[in-house]
Formats: C-alpha cells, sequence, structure tokens
C-alpha cells in the first residue's frame, strides 16, 4: 500500500503550491528518492524548477512518454502517469486521483486556501482512505 502526505498550506501565495511541490521533490532527492511531478501545466512547474530557489535549482526532465534520457534524473515532470523509474514519490498537482494508487510508494498531495481545490483533496483523501492507503495531513 501507498503512504499518502496531504500538505495542507495556510499561506495564500502566488505559486504556493508550486513551490511547495519544488521544496518537497528537493527534499526527496536529497534522500536519494526519484520523483516525478504529475501537473497539468507542464512548462509552468519546468521553469518553477530552475527559479524557486536564489542558491540553487533542481535538475529534472519532461516526461514525454518515454524514460529518462539518463539514469541519474531524479526529478520528472509530466501530466499523465509516470516512468516506471520514478515511483518513490508522485507530487500529484492535479484534481484526480492517480490511476494506479499502488505504483508509488509515496504520494504527496498539496492543497492551497483555494475552495474547490480543498473540496478535491478532500474527495481523493476519501478516497485513498478507501483503498487502504495509509494516510497522514500536515498543516503548514
Amino acid at each position: 500500500m501507498s503512504r499518502v502526505d496531504f500538505y495542507v498550506l495556510s499561506a495564500d501565495a502566488p505559486d504556493a503550491r508550486l513551490r511547495y511541490a519544488c521544496r518537497l521533490a528537493e527534499r526527496a532527492v536529497e534522500q536519494g528518492c526519484q520523483v516525478y511531478i504529475q501537473t497539468p501545466d507542464v512548462q509552468r512547474l519546468d521553469d518553477m524548477l530552475w527559479t524557486f530557489s536564489d542558491g540553487s535549482f533542481l535538475p529534472h526532465e519532461v516526461y514525454q512518454g518515454q524514460a529518462a534520457a539518463h539514469a541519474r534524473v531524479m526529478v520528472m515532470v509530466g501530466s499523465e502517469l509516470g516512468p516506471q523509474s520514478h515511483r518513490g514519490l508522485l507530487i500529484n498537482l492535479t484534481d484526480a486521483m492517480p490511476s494506479d494508487v499502488n505504483a508509488y510508494d509515496r504520494i504527496a498531495e498539496i492543497v492551497d486556501v483555494d475552495p474547490e481545490r480543498k473540496r478535491a483533496a478532500r474527495e481523493r483523501f476519501k478516497q485513498y482512505r478507501e483503498q487502504g492507503c495509509a494516510m497522514e495531513s500536515h498543516n503548514l
């Protein structure tokens, strides 16, 4: 069973979800985890991964249905189901459940203050729980 962490943001800052996704991916990579970030806006997140921190950037590739170009690629970003090689952590920035919840070791859901996103996140929380996932919420 996958472990699912919901990170509930309290700040109403522009791009708060994307910035937190970048920081979460950076921490996972530091721990040796391969990360896939699923997002409806690949270009925006791609840009953010290069600029989210003044002191560093997070190397990554955009996934377009093919495997990583190099085994050292730790972060991939895409809008569809990620590659087999990057199933350590899924950061889900979509409003839908991943198609195969149990394909990932961990799943991170980032919820901001937007009421519609909160409603969709509550629905996913229920669905994850019904599938028997280990759940945890973090209020930030």
